[in-house]
């Protein structure tokens, strides 16, 4: 860019590299923007030792500690807001309460964009992926800032048809993959060991995986040698089957997804679900893994139903589609690899930093 360089406020919850929606979304574009001749700032809500501990239950003592210091950074954040031109917000600026400091967030600052991930504009009662989550928002904040940015990036068409209601700057981004980092398997043989039929996720989504225990105690009943892969839920259990149960490491994630046969991405049908962007799909199939998901919400737009992957509506289906899959190396292998090649088309990093580019171009842009 001419001139000298346009600086961004990045104000997140979350600590860098840590949470999902932050990591596979913005964060994989921070060099990208500073190639570009932007300055880059990040200030998180939630430092390193408070995400120690956020999820996980009791240190109540901690967390309102830790909640209070998070306050006060963002007390100094408001300082400085003014210092830059562009203002990113992810998912809210302050946790808890009316929007009162995204008020002056707006005040304050010169342009403002709003990141919206999941639905987390339902009441907590209604959000069942994550209870903790849910008591820990201020809900009236993320309409607020839909209402109030110059442009607001969503991340499924259901809530970027829902933002359009207050705001028709938007653009929707799936969650994208770095796929100099995600390599398509070569390998598709099974021999002399259990198939591993794979999921990738956290405590608080685990649940939707015990959707497939029927399917699951079929396949043993019927013979089927597997194996269940699950990493990041470490105490993930069914009873009857062989789990290897994982926590959640950056350091070998992609490892472990590579070593799944087949990948699973189970959902209920609930509101909340229309707000997934089909993250853990995208990462099954950018490693060249096979994936069977639940025919819901954003899966419909990643996955081409027998061409790419797999769509399944019930137990009858993908238990089905399992059984077809486990049986068909040739499947395996033309499935898996055309999951690749969508992800490096349309869903990943290379084919959508040039989209996060303009948007901060043409909002630096409007007077």
């Amino acid at each position: 860019m001419a001139g000298s360089k346009k600086k961004i406020l990045f104000l997140v919850p979350y600590p860098y590299g840590k949470a999902p929606s932050q990591r596979l979304k913005f964060e994989q574009y921070y060099s990208f923007f500073r190639e570009s001749g932007f300055q880059v700032i990040t200030s998180s809500f939630v430092s390193d030792r408070f995400w120690k501990i956020l999820y996980k239950k009791g240190f109540l003592a901690q967390k309102i500690f830790y909640t209070a210091i998070g306050y006060c950074r963002r007390f100094f954040d408001l300082f400085r807001v003014r210092r830059y031109d562009i203002v990113y917000v992810h998912l809210w600026a302050t946790p808890l309460g009316p929007p009162v400091y995204e008020w002056l967030i707006c005040l304050v600052g010169k342009k403002l964009i709003y990141d919206i991930d999941d639905l987390v504009y339902l009441p907590a009662s209604k959000s069942k992926a994550n209870k903790l989550a849910g008591s820990f928002k201020g809900k009236n904040k993320p309409i607020y800032l839909m209402k109030h940015a110059d442009h607001v990036i969503t991340c499924t068409p259901y809530l970027d048809n829902f933002v359009c209601q207050y705001n028709q700057h938007t653009t929707d981004i799936s969650s994208t993959i770095n796929t100099d980092i995600y390599r398509p398997r070569q390998d598709y043989i099974i021999k002399n060991r259990p198939v591993i039929l794979g999921w990738s996720g956290s405590h608080s989504t685990s649940k939707y995986l015990h959707l497939l225990d029927p399917v699951f105690r079929r396949l043993k009943s019927e013979g089927v040698s597997f194996r269940l892969l699950v990493m990041g839920d470490p105490d993930f259990t069914i009873e009857g089957i062989d789990v290897e149960a994982l926590p959640w490491k950056e350091s070998y994630e992609t490892e472990v997804i590579s070593r799944f046969d087949i990948g699973l991405y189970p959902l209920p049908d609930e509101q909340w679900v229309y707000g997934k962007s089909g993250l853990k799909a995208l990462q099954y199939m950018a490693a060249g893994v096979p994936t069977v998901a639940s025919a819901i919400g954003a899966n419909f737009r990643i996955i081409e139903n027998g061409k790419n992957g797999f769509l399944a509506s019930n137990e009858e289906e993908w238990a089905s589609l399992l059984y077809k899959l486990i049986g068909d190396e040739s499947l395996r292998r033309t499935i898996g690899l055309a999951g690749a090649g969508l992800v490096e088309e349309k869903f990943s990093v290379k084919s959508n930093k040039d989209i996060y580019l303009s948007i901060l171009k043409s909002v630096l842009k409007e007077n």
